[in-house]
């Protein structure tokens, strides 16, 4: 098992799960964060601390697409390991359905 960041963190970007991760498995795009499959530890310290329920372990319900796109994406974006602050405007994306087809950038972080 591994955990996978779905579309709900796409705009919203929250960082809170990158300063407890023990390993440094986070990736950073544009607009969203994914999580490296094959650098997971499995440990799940980041499910809890997202606020917007935006990490999933990889075996609930309709997670592939998430595991394909987490896997692909942390191979291309650049590490993160320090929490950033959040897109001014996060809290207007929070809740916001089907984010993934309209808004999801592939470019990487800064």
């Amino acid at each position: 098992m591994t955990y996978v960041v779905d579309e709900n963190c796409i705009k919203c970007k929250l960082m809170d799960c990158v300063e407890v991760c023990p390993v440094d498995c986070f990736y950073e795009g544009e607009n969203m964060l994914v999580i490296h499959p094959e650098e997971c530890i499995d440990c799940g310290v980041c499910e809890p601390e997202c606020p917007i329920e935006a990490i999933h372990p990889d075996t609930e319900d309709n997670m592939e697409k998430w595991v394909e796109l987490n896997k692909v994406y942390a191979d291309k974006w650049p590490n993160i390991n320090e929490k950033k602050p959040p897109p001014s405007d996060s809290k207007e994306w929070e809740n916001v359905e089907n984010k993934f087809e309209k808004y999801f950038s592939d470019k990487p972080g800064k």
